[in-house]
């Protein structure tokens, strides 16, 4: 029997008793691997990213947080999935990206046994967002990819743009 389960989510994509956070934005309920995060936080250290002109993709993200020697850039939840503003309180840093996530409460951590794959009405950016749904107290779920947030390239192309911005600044007060 437990042989079944476990091809069961494989298919699914969800490992046997994946620990899951649950998370809230805008009202929504989100959950996300717990192994995807290495902490969670209060807004202590985030401090304003002024990219300037940036293009419309990276909008999400007007935060920095500066931690253990590590600039992680702050996607704010409610721009990622287009959800109507609120007033992020917590803070998920992602632990194999440096990226961070605004969002407004933690609900729970519990056991995931079992996710169903994204139903084909899923077909815009979302496939991309989502790992699947799980229901979880008689509610459905979406399990969130943590790397839809902000790509390594995406990340490389901030640093790049934050490098020629610093330079800038350092020509304009040399001159």
């Amino acid at each position: 029997m437990s042989v079944s389960r476990a091809s069961r989510n494989e298919k699914s994509g969800a490992r046997s008793g994946e620990a899951v956070i649950l998370f809230s934005v805008a009202g929504m309920k989100f959950a996300i691997a717990a192994s995807a995060i290495e902490e969670i936080r209060d807004f202590t250290g985030v401090q304003k990213l002024g990219l300037g002109t940036i293009p419309e993709k990276f909008s999400k993200v007007k935060q920095i947080l500066e931690r253990q020697g590590q600039r992680y850039f702050m996607v704010d939840a409610c721009e990622h999935f287009r959800l109507a503003m609120a007033r992020p309180a917590r803070v998920l840093v992602l632990r194999h990206a440096r990226a961070a996530v605004s969002v407004d409460a933690i609900e729970s951590m519990l056991e995931l046994n079992a996710m169903q794959a994204l139903p084909k009405a899923f077909s815009g950016e979302e496939r991309n967002w989502y790992r699947g749904l799980a229901l979880i107290k008689g509610k459905v779920i979406p399990v969130v990819r943590p790397e839809a947030f902000l790509s390594k390239a995406e990340v490389a192309l901030i640093e790049a743009s934050l490098r020629s911005r610093e330079a800038g600044a350092r020509a304009v007060a040399g001159a």
